[in-house]
């Protein structure tokens, strides 16, 4: 007879997206769209920044800056190349009570959308760019 082990995981905790600037990146992500810093730690060879919804320590993205230790100077660059370029395709989905308000918030606070609020069969949702390129959807489920 043969036992079959299933490993079953309990969550995802962190997920990542490349930012040319974690400064800016932190602006962006905490100043305008209102997350929050779950961890910001200078390690030496490289700075661990995650942001989070407020209140929601469980699911963080980390911000990082191509570059060691996990990679050479050689292949950093081609990867800032191509973030510069807006093809490292990285993209985040935020959920909201009203799409249309937090669309009208941000506008004001200078976000540069790429759609509009845009009714769907899911809700309500719109697009926006980070300063990096990296894609982000605000959504406003209603199924």
């Amino acid at each position: 007879m043969l036992t079959i082990v299933v490993h079953r995981f309990n969550a995802i905790t962190h997920s990542q997206i490349f930012v040319l600037d974690q400064d800016e990146a932190l602006d962006f992500y905490v100043g305008k769209l209102g997350l929050e810093v779950g961890a910001d730690i200078d390690f030496g060879v490289m700075r661990w920044l995650t942001v989070r919804v407020p209140g929601q320590p469980e699911r963080e993205i980390l911000l990082e800056r191509p570059g060691g230790p996990g990679m050479s100077e050689e292949t950093a660059e081609q990867v800032r190349d191509l973030v510069t370029k807006g093809a490292m395709g990285g993209w985040s989905i935020l959920t909201t009570d009203d799409c249309r308000k937090t669309y009208e918030t941000l506008l004001a606070k200078g976000v540069e959308f790429t759609e509009e609020p845009t009714e769907r069969p899911y809700g309500v949702d719109c697009a926006l760019r980070d300063p990096f390129g990296n894609r982000v959807r605000v959504t406003e489920v209603t199924v």
